[in-house]
């Protein structure tokens, strides 16, 4: 029988094989260090999404945390000599570097750093798994990312148009010096998102979840904020054509010499919010402050 306690063993064997300290394997799983000693002491145990990256990590196959896999003999040797050459190897694909137009990779898990430096045109990648994705000297264009994870993305000197990101989840990602443009992030959680030196013009956000977001060095063009904003940065950036439209503004800071692309249609800010605008001489018709204790603060983030 298969138990927490075997699986645990075989997880520090892969691991000191591949040369990882927890630290470091943890930091690739976006988990904490702690989860990683609870699994290898048979105290807990990964979900089955988990098991997946953690065999694509470890360069081990799926098989080998299940009772599937015949080396188990090597299980009660010492944890650095448990596992040496006879490892299986899984399977690794990567798609960096071509041009795929018209595909599917709709429900793909763990592609992680496997799709730089291409051109995706037309592709579905809906419902897909890719946190701690790295694009990087990609263009997209036309492709839909509808209901995908995108947790701590990094995209990097990108073209990102025309494609939908609709009830996608993409908290803790990064997107630096990339051009995102007619996109759709409807229903989105763009929490803990940092987007640094490029450009965010015509996009859709209705619904979408702006909470610890920040615009850094960032140019802004038609775009219509349609859900309160908490906890945002804008900070150096170009505005033409910004609308922020019935929604409330609560402990968002504008650091700008100039907010004369911001119009305010029937919206409130905190009383720091505010001030921040009027120090920047944005018009505030359509802007009022919101009663001590009454701004609304938003429950959304907890959809995703």
């Amino acid at each position: 029988m298969l138990t927490t306690k075997i699986i645990g063993s075989r997880i520090v064997a892969a691991r000191k094989n591949k040369n990882l300290s927890q630290a470091q394997l943890a930091e690739q799983l976006f988990i904490s260090a702690q989860a990683v000693g609870k699994w290898e002491r048979g105290e807990s145990m990964p979900d089955m999404i988990t098991f997946n990256r953690l065999a694509d990590i470890l360069h081990v196959d799926l098989n080998y945390f299940s009772e599937n896999f015949a080396a188990d003999d090597a299980i009660g040797l010492s944890p650095v000599s448990a596992v040496v050459p006879t490892l299986p190897k899984k399977r690794q694909w990567d798609m960096s570097g071509g041009n795929w137009s018209d595909a599917d990779f709709s429900g793909l898990n763990n592609l992680e750093k496997k799709l730089s430096s291409s051109n995706f045109r037309n592709c579905e990648f809906q419902a897909s798994v890719l946190s701690g994705l790295l694009l990087k000297g990609n263009n997209v264009e036309h492709c839909d990312f509808s209901g995908a994870n995108l947790c701590h993305a990094q995209i990097e000197h990108s073209s990102l148009a025309k494609s939908s990101f609709r009830d996608s989840v993409l908290n803790n990602a990064t997107v630096t010096g990339s051009e995102i443009s007619r996109c759709d992030f409807s229903g989105a959680n763009l929490s803990h998102v940092t987007f640094k030196s490029g450009g965010f013009s015509r996009n859709i956000a209705a619904n979408a979840i702006w909470l610890h977001t920040s615009f850094l060095a960032t140019q802004l063009t038609d775009v219509v904020f349609e859900t309160d904003l908490e906890h945002c940065i804008f900070e150096h950036c170009g505005f033409k054509r910004i609308v922020f439209q019935k929604i409330n503004i609560h402990q968002t800071f504008f650091k700008n010499n100039s907010l004369k692309g911001l119009t305010f249609v029937d919206c409130t800010a905190d009383r720091m919010s505010y001030e921040f605008l009027k120090n920047g001489k944005v018009n505030l018709s359509g802007l009022s402050i919101a009663p001590e204790g009454n701004s609304k603060l938003s429950t959304a983030v907890t959809k995703h």
